[in-house]
């Protein structure tokens, strides 16, 4: 598989939480996954950001399911690519 963006982060938003994983180079080729969670809380957001500023990450991909995702792209839209999809599971 093609590496597309080399540093970047999935986001699982919810009402009182954001869970973020990070993928970026690790040993041998192979990608290295850490996850963490965050308030969504300012705090808890500015949070978010610096770890993932100083894992040097580019992109976030965010799911656009209800409205609490808003809150979080605005604040995270001038340091970070973001991406805005919707997830279609067939068979659910």
């Amino acid at each position: 598989m093609e590496v597309v963006y080399e540093r970047c982060c999935g986001l699982d938003i919810h009402k009182r939480t954001v869970v973020a994983c990070l993928l970026t180079p690790g040993e041998g080729g192979q990608p290295r996954r850490e996850v963490r969670s965050f308030s969504t809380l300012t705090r808890g957001l500015w949070d978010l950001s610096d770890w993932l500023s100083s894992e040097g990450c580019t992109h976030m991909a965010m799911e656009s399911t209800g409205s609490f995702w808003k809150p979080i792209y605005n604040l995270l839209e001038d340091t970070f690519t973001l991406l805005l999809v919707q997830i279609w599971l067939r068979g659910w």
